[in-house]
């Protein structure tokens, strides 16, 4: 009898098929890296874009819940539409009409967070290698949802107070993007509000040359001071091209994971057909208790509170910038919103900067990886409504010391 020899290594497992090239290009999400290593109950975090626990209405929300579970308990467990709840789009769209634009329940779809709109959207509109226009800075995770759709990312070119809408229209001419993503109201990482003679022109430029907008307002309602801004969305020109985000997680509490998305019929059926197969649908119970609190309770007076804690915070920081930033720095002044963006004078690194921050025991956002192309790495984003002002204040002593050390 023959026997064959094996190689000495022919009974050795194979090794995995590796990770898809997608994931390892992208990497994490910078923000909660830095958020992992200052998770130290001493240190003072600038560096996370949360909202204040302690203005959740925790009471609202829960008894919400309770009349949802006690009277409808068969539905509010059960599966539900791919397009949400029709309780809670018939109360969202309400408020859109309310704010300016006309919306029927049937506009909008329900999402887990805006977070997947804007997953359902790269799905729904790009192919790899596609081009998206987006702000610089830009908002990190819209970055990081355009990288994994293998889409090409191009900065429209800007000044303090948004993009420039004659460098938006060369883009287009010379890009041939497939849209333009922004967030036009109090931008995260800037804070910054687009003007409204910007915003028409920016929804001319979408009508003249063939652009989906793609208009994301997480944050809008969060104003401390001036005149609210009219959407995009809602201009001449941007109606059957923009597609508008909106949230709860903001304004009610992210744990719900409650966002919308608001499209043209055709976009909006795709986006359909993609949360189909990401999730079917977002969680009943909680699209059952948002609706009966928005039914219940009274979010508008809610957000008013909010926002007038918020403006506090935000006068504290602006308060002590001056004494905690090296001389000849500069700094945003948002008009509502959760963010300021500070520039350092040239030659300093936030991101070489920041461990000997962390170890004074506070913690911001470099700025670096907010940029889609070359980055300032002058800039930081510092989030000021999670903690009190005399925290604020403490934060900004340990992060003068930092800066020095």
């Amino acid at each position: 009898m023959t026997v064959t020899q094996l190689p000495p290594d022919a009974t050795a497992p194979a090794a995995t098929p590796p990770l898809a090239a997608r994931i390892r290009s992208i990497g994490g999400s910078p923000v909660r890296d830095i958020l992992a290593v200052t998770a130290r109950p001493e240190v003072i975090n600038f560096a996370g874009g949360l909202p204040a626990p302690e203005l959740f209405d925790a009471a609202g929300i829960a008894a919400a819940y309770r009349a949802v579970l006690a009277e409808t308990p068969a539905q509010a467990l059960q599966y539900s539409t791919t397009e949400g709840e029709p309780a809670l789009r018939a109360a969202l769209a309400a408020r859109t009409c309310a704010h300016g634009l006309a919306t029927a329940p049937d506009d909008l779809l329900i999402t887990t967070g805006s977070q997947q709109a804007l997953s359902l959207l790269a799905t729904a509109l790009l192919e790899p290698g596609d081009t998206v226009l987006v702000e610089s800075p830009c908002y990190l995770a819209a970055l990081q949802v355009f990288g994994m759709a293998g889409a090409r990312v191009v900065a429209v070119p800007g000044d303090e107070h948004g993009l420039d809408p004659a460098a938006l229209e060369d883009l287009v001419v010379r890009e041939r993007p497939t849209f333009l993503y922004t967030v036009p109201t109090f931008q995260n990482p800037t804070g910054r509000t687009l003007p409204a003679a910007r915003r028409a022109a920016v929804a001319e430029v979408a009508a003249r040359r063939g652009l989906w907008i793609v208009e994301d307002d997480p944050y809008g309602e969060l104003r401390f001071e001036g005149e609210r801004q009219p959407w995009i969305a809602a201009l001449p020109g941007a109606e059957d091209r923009t597609v508008l985000l909106g949230s709860f997680s903001k304004v009610m509490a992210p744990g719900l994971r409650l966002g919308w998305l608001r499209a043209p019929a055709e976009l909006r059926r795709a986006c359909v057909v993609a949360k189909q197969a990401a999730d079917l649908h977002t969680p009943t119970v909680n699209q059952l208790a948002a609706a009966r609190y928005l039914a219940d309770s009274d979010l508008d007076a809610h957000i008013r509170r909010v926002a007038g804690v918020y403006a506090a915070h935000r006068d504290a920081m602006l308060a002590g910038l001056p004494a905690a930033l090296p001389e000849g720095s500069t700094w945003t002044r948002p008009e509502g919103g959760m963010f300021l963006w500070a520039r350092l004078p040239d030659g300093y690194d936030t991101t070489a900067l920041l461990p000997e921050v962390v170890r004074h025991d506070v913690a911001y956002v470099p700025g670096a990886p907010f940029h889609p192309g070359e980055p300032d790495r002058a800039t930081l984003r510092l989030c000021f409504v999670t903690q009190t002002p005399d925290e604020i204040a403490e934060g900004l002593r340990r992060l003068a010391a930092g800066l020095r050390a």
